[in-house]
């Protein structure tokens, strides 16, 4: 059954809410109690791998709470819940005592462990992150070799404030000695006193994000936001315009010199008797009457090409939004549920292309057609997503979706995205006219004579997958460093530049390669045209198993299952959308040359 309306229009306004949450920012009086949430620690080399806080052998309330999150934070991991600590507004506290603990050694042997993993914890308070290692370790020398871990038991909290507002908040060891793990290996308790300190200080800034922003917002915990790399982005625009020119320039002459020849010869057989129309032609003209035939698996291309043009309409969503500030740079969860929002929405278009183009070339099973299109990116994501989630889940991390969520976003996808599918596929079926070809094609297809091997399928890959990888290979290495580490992207201009770029090489380079195929008598396009520029998704996939090996520090079951994971999933999304711009571009390339040559 199709979802009624007001259903519809009340899950899609409680999404946005979940999304962009009412920001309405805390007023304190003096002497007002600010609460403090513990949200998570994990490896500070691995972003993905989080645990919650009191999942440590640290000091606990007896009944704990949690907040209640948006979408976006819990698909970002966070899972905050009230703490121990007792702030107040503009009142400072020396020395406090937060609680006193007596660790058994298999607890000091997991703080150990933590504290040997780099573990750093986040603390949230009025929105404002804080983040701090867990504690301290230090290796010196060879011979002789030490190893000295010790745990950070007081914490000093230093806030700033603006008439009733909190501008800025920070937490710091400074000044602060250690306590040492290394002389606790015996059987006894471990007695520890945790301490906290809480300053205070005015700020004439009035703005939170300009406050954070410039003063890095988490002290310099994580890296700063990255700069304009113009090396990057000169090699891409001299690729660009390098490829558009041959294009543009060097084809369109040699295709002028073509239809010339060809029309010439049309003009002189059709003088003569000419019966045989063929006679003495070679090239791409000699196949006029096979290049339009239909290709095999015509149900799975148009699903391909359904898809593909829901991710670049879902590509382009996400960074026109981010151009216009509609996403906090500082928090990523805002991102992943608007995807998620913009994915269910855009499953239309992926019905309406699929549904449309598959009737155009004659396709009769539209509901099979249908069914394939709404599940070639959903099952493999729902199957990588199931593992990731699966592994995640046994080792306790907070990454893994609580039920509630896995029922929300298992309702969106039921009850928005499949619904719009069909939709979209009805409406593309009943607005489906007839393919236009402009060359009639014969009921028995010409033998296609032995082809050199540089016009193989695996030689066009090679070429139409490396040269828009290559445009994009230096930018590649900031968006990993931000998905999958601790970098802060705000340049969407420049990305949306970059794939722009991306776009148009993909065409470009589809085109050529097509040329040349249609050159050696091969009318096989379809596919080749998909798979060609298509290919970039693998050298996507190849590029992070180097990333993974050379550029990060990253490592671990957890981390890694879900580093390749999203990885092969990120190949295969830019498989569908530049193999959707290399078809399309083709086919409009293909019907430009023959609608201009001189045929009976």
């Amino acid at each position: 059954m199709m979802p009624n309306h007001p259903c519809l229009l009340s899950l899609l306004l409680s999404l946005l809410l979940l999304i962009s949450p009412a920001s309405s920012e805390a007023r304190y009086q003096q002497g007002d109690p600010v609460m403090l949430y513990v949200n998570k620690v994990g490896p500070y080399h691995n972003p993905q791998e989080t645990y919650h806080y009191y999942q440590l052998p640290i000091c606990s309330p007896e009944k704990i709470r949690h907040k209640s999150l948006s979408l976006g934070e819990v698909l970002d991991g966070d899972r905050m819940a009230e703490s121990l600590y007792q702030l107040r507004f503009r009142e400072n506290a020396e020395k406090k005592v937060l609680c006193e603990m007596k660790l058994s050694s298999e607890q000091v042997d997991r703080l150990r462990q933590a504290i040997e993993e780099l573990y750093y914890f986040e603390f949230v308070v009025d929105d404002l992150p804080l983040r701090g290692f867990v504690g301290y370790m230090e290796e010196s020398g060879f011979l002789p070799h030490s190893h000295k871990i010790g745990l950070w038991t007081h914490l000093d909290f230093h806030l700033e404030w603006n008439g009733d507002r909190i501008i800025y908040a920070n937490v710091s060891v400074r000044d602060v000695k250690p306590t040492s793990l290394d002389e606790s290996r015996g059987p006894g308790l471990l007695s520890l006193t945790h301490t906290y300190s809480v300053r205070w200080s005015e700020t004439t800034s009035e703005r939170r994000g300009e406050r954070r922003g410039g003063r890095g917002g988490d002290d310099g915990f994580f890296p700063r936001t990255l700069e304009i790399h113009w090396l990057s982005i000169i090699n891409s625009m001299v690729l660009v315009f390098l490829l558009v020119g041959f294009v543009v320039v060097i084809l369109m002459r040699v295709l002028k010199n073509d239809l010339a020849r060809y029309n010439l010869d049309e003009e002189a057989s059709s003088s003569s008797s000419g019966d045989d129309f063929d006679q003495g032609d070679n090239g791409w003209k000699i196949i006029h009457t096979d290049v339009f035939r239909f290709p095999p698996c015509r149900s799975l291309l148009c699903a391909v090409l359904g898809v593909g043009s829901q991710f670049l309409a879902l590509g382009t969503g996400i960074i026109v939004m981010a151009l216009l500030g509609m996403f906090n740079v500082h928090r990523h969860g805002a991102i992943n549920s608007a995807a998620i929002l913009l994915y269910a929405l855009t499953c239309c278009i992926s019905g309406y292309v699929s549904s449309n183009f598959y009737r155009q070339i004659g396709g009769e099973r539209w509901v099979w057609n249908i069914l394939l299109t709404t599940s070639l990116f959903s099952a493999p994501f729902f199957l990588t997503w199931s593992v990731v989630n699966t592994v995640h889940w046994a080792n306790g991390s907070t990454q893994a979706l609580p039920a509630t969520t896995i029922l929300l976003l298992l309702t969106v996808w039921l009850l928005v995205g499949f619904p719009l599918t069909v939709i979209g596929g009805i409406f593309g079926k009943n607005r489906a006219g007839t393919f236009d070809a402009p060359c009639r094609t014969k009921n028995i297809a010409r033998e296609i004579p032995s082809q050199p091997w540089y016009k193989s399928t695996l030689v066009h890959m090679t070429i139409g997958g490396f040269l828009p990888f290559s445009a994009i290979s230096v930018e590649l290495y900031y968006i990993f460093a931000t998905v999958w580490g601790r970098e802060q992207y705000t340049l969407y201009g420049i990305l949306f530049f970059v794939f722009a770029i991306l776009l148009s090489v993909g065409a470009c380079i589809s085109i050529a390669l097509t040329y040349f195929q249609l050159s050696g008598e091969d009318y096989r396009w379809w596919w080749r045209s998909v798979l060609s520029a298509g290919s970039t998704g693998l050298f996507i996939f190849l590029y992070s198993v180097f990333y993974y090996s050379r550029r990060s520090n990253m490592s671990g079951m957890v981390q890694t299952v879900e580093f390749f994971g999203y990885s092969l999933l990120t190949g295969y999304v830019f498989f569908l959308m530049l193999g959707t711009i290399s078809f399309f571009a083709s086919l409009k390339f293909i019907r430009y040359i023959y609608i201009n040559l001189k045929m009976d």
